[in-house]
């Protein structure tokens, strides 16, 4: 027996992803139903190459019988039909903030905490995190096992469509006109995305730092510890797909260069680019439809005891955000349900 999935969001960016990622890692569901809002209610997506599934509406839809939920539709949408899926005895695995920081929902990346998702039974709700975070925690992970992750200052390059379909829209019309000498406006973004870079993604907060990175932070604090300090820099860019982030480590103990790279290849879901391989560093165009998140230009800090640095790349609508909600949900009914 299969389970029934409910794909809320389908119509977005993410959502549509969800459905590929479901389909072509052969997920056991013997039904899936894309759920969006009433205006999208009646639209066909797709479910992999050959399947063709029509959007229903979530405002009344009933989640009795359905096993798991994957969600992306927004915090507030999330916030209002989450607990109600949960009521009816479903596990939604929600990709917004709104759940992240409640402390009885797990907040999980599955090859850095799998066990936390076990705390899904509070709430019936497990959190996806950010997916700035999610590609962080996935290269610290092996190195904090080994010499324990101290302090880390992170600056990310974001691509648009972290931000939707809008956005992605806004850049591609902003770059055609740019070219034309047409007058721009700035609908999703602050100011203009072509042929710039905007250190805002989310809200500023009284001390000055934006909601996202303050995201990074006490994420990262959930997932890997505590006592991990962060320092993160969030700066959107002019690219449609991946996410960047130039990252510098201090650790507890002993780091080299070498040491990191060892424990990479060991560990899964990471890929390592050598700077003497035929690629030499790693970029978001070339990491589009990837699952891995990929490290490369790899050095000591010669500035503080035990530093590192490193560049990290990830596909953020695979493994920071669908990609990482379906592995949630492969561990769940493996080992929970």
């Amino acid at each position: 027996m299969g389970y029934t999935v409910a794909v809320v969001g389908a119509t977005g960016v993410v959502g549509h992803e969800m459905l590929a990622t479901l389909e072509a890692r052969a997920f056991n569901a013997d039904k899936v139903i894309p759920l969006a809002s009433r205006q999208s209610a009646g639209r066909q997506v797709s479910y992999g190459e050959k399947e063709v599934l029509k959007v229903q509406a979530l405002d009344d839809f009933d989640f009795k019988g359905v096993d798991i939920v994957l969600s992306s539709a927004g915090a507030k949408v999330s916030a209002e039909f989450a607990p109600r899926a949960a009521k009816a005895g479903a596990v939604v695995i929600d990709n917004t903030s709104h759940f992240r920081m409640d402390p009885d929902v797990p907040l999980v990346v599955p090859e850095v905490n799998p066990e936390a998702i076990a705390g899904y039974k509070k709430k019936g709700i497990i959190a996806n995190p950010n997916c700035s975070t999610i590609q962080m925690v996935v290269a610290l992970k092996p190195l904090h096992d080994l010499a324990t992750v101290k302090r880390v200052v992170v600056a990310t390059y974001q691509s648009v469509s972290g931000a939707g379909k809008d956005a992605m829209d806004e850049l591609f019309e902003q770059s055609r006109k740019f070219f034309v000498s047409d007058s721009m406006e700035s609908q999703i973004f602050s100011k203009q995305i072509a042929f710039n870079v905007i250190p805002q993604i989310d809200v500023f907060m009284d001390d000055g730092a934006t909601k996202e990175e303050w995201k990074m932070m006490v994420e990262t604090k959930k997932i890997l510890g505590p006592n991990i300090k962060v320092a993160a820099t969030c700066v959107r860019v002019p690219t449609f797909i991946g996410h960047a982030e130039a990252v510098n480590v201090e650790f507890e103990n002993e780091m080299t260069p070498m040491m990191a790279r060892a424990a990479w290849k060991k560990f899964k879901g990471v890929s390592v680019i050598e700077r003497e391989s035929e690629m030499e560093f790693i970029t978001p165009a070339e990491i589009a439809g990837e699952d891995d998140v990929f490290v490369s230009r790899v050095r000591a800090d010669q500035t503080v005891d035990n530093g590192l640095s490193f560049w990290c790349v990830a596909d953020n609508l695979r493994k920071g955000a669908a990609l990482n909600a379906v592995q949630i949900a492969e561990v769940l009914t493996k080992d929970y349900l």
